[in-house]
């Protein structure tokens, strides 16, 4: 197994539908070039281009170089930790940014990131080729660029060798046939996991979604730090482990095709996308207040929604582009998956209650 596959799927993610933006944009000009701009101009150096990320974030080199001569400067990726992580420093850092554009807030974080004033409005050429359900901040201080489900992911062939039917929504899991079958991630550790609890507030309620996690620790559900821990450590189709649904991503059959050898016809996996059982993560990118290249950070917003950053991205970061306009590569078209009832949740309700969540989620399964 190809261990890019380990790396592009640890994404902190990918999201939710929800909210709406209103009128279609004006393309803003580029506006007045900075200090640091016109210093570069005056000087002959190449002008640079800061991006800060999380560590999944991933591009091609033919790509990046399209980038450079897009926006005429050098672009310098910034990985910072897992998206969580990466945000808290620009939040930290935003009286003396360390970057000029923020790519990874997803809208489990979305409220916060915005709360915090640390992105400038802008609507990037491209935008109208982005559907609303997305557009999750009116103002344009956070651009979506990505999208993709987390849900349960199964072994096919171990449910054919037990005869046993496969899940088809979150109540399965806690059935007796089910006992001891599943493995999940931390909610307070992983990204995927987050989003796993977060579709079962979506799905059963504040009133209910800690019964059902009950239900699930009484039928020996296993709870994992890491994605990686729980795919490639105990989930049947990847490894020598003994449990043969986990939370992944709908995207993940895609991926297990693209880096088998023999390529196979057929995914080895199956995903549960029905029934509110998967949660869309969306990730957003936004120019940081007081960064120093304020023009090239406008022409960069523009990239990230052009046709030719946004078809690199299914098989760079596996999630699925923003952008209508965008084709998929075949094995994403064939493979990957994308529910059309994603479950969903204000993300100023998860801004105010994820904590409580996850602290309730702790003592429940946990203790």
């Amino acid at each position: 197994m190809n261990f890019k596959w380990i790396s592009v799927l640890l994404l902190a993610a990918v999201l939710m539908c929800g909210g709406c933006a209103g009128d279609e944009p004006q393309h803003e000009k580029a506006g007045s070039e900075t200090a640091a701009e016109q210093a570069a101009a005056a000087s002959g150096k190449p002008a640079v281009l800061t991006i800060m990320t999380h560590d999944s974030f991933s591009v091609s080199k033919p790509v990046l170089a399209a980038f450079e001569s897009a926006i005429g400067a050098r672009v310098t990726i910034l990985k910072s930790g897992d998206a969580g992580e990466a945000l808290n420093k620009a939040i930290l850092s935003r009286n003396n940014p360390l970057a000029d554009i923020f790519y990874g807030v997803d809208n489990t974080f979305l409220s916060r990131a915005l709360k915090t004033d640390v992105f400038v409005p802008y609507a990037p050429k491209g935008l109208e080729n982005v559907g609303p359900a997305l557009r999750l901040d009116p103002e344009n201080r956070l651009i979506p660029v990505d999208y993709g489900d987390v849900c349960l992911n199964y072994d096919i062939a171990w449910f054919k060798d037990n005869n046993l039917a496969p899940p088809a929504m979150l109540e399965d899991l806690v059935k007796p046939a089910y006992k001891g079958l599943t493995v999940v991630q931390n909610p307070a550790t992983s990204s995927p996991g987050l989003a796993f609890l977060l579709a079962t507030v979506s799905r059963f309620g504040e009133d209910g979604y800690l019964g059902y996690w009950r239900d699930l620790k009484t039928n020996e559900v296993l709870v994992k730090n890491g994605w990686k821990e729980a795919y490639w450590g105990e989930f049947t189709a990847a490894s020598e482990g003994s449990r043969p649904i986990v939370v992944s991503y709908a995207s993940s059959p895609a991926a297990e095709v693209l880096f088998a050898d023999p390529t196979p016809a057929e995914a080895p996996t199956g995903v549960v996308i029905g029934h509110g059982a998967a949660f869309r993560q969306v990730e957003f990118a936004g120019i940081l207040a007081g960064g120093k290249q304020t023009v090239l950070a406008k022409k960069a917003m523009d990239f990230l929604l052009s046709r030719t950053f946004q078809e690199d991205i299914p098989l760079q970061m596996f999630v699925f582009p923003v952008n209508i306009m965008a084709a998929l590569p075949e094995v994403f078209e064939v493979h990957a998956r994308i529910t059309k009832e994603p479950s969903t949740l204000d993300p100023e309700r998860i801004s105010r209650r994820r904590d409580t969540w996850i602290r309730e989620w702790t003592d429940t399964v946990l203790q």
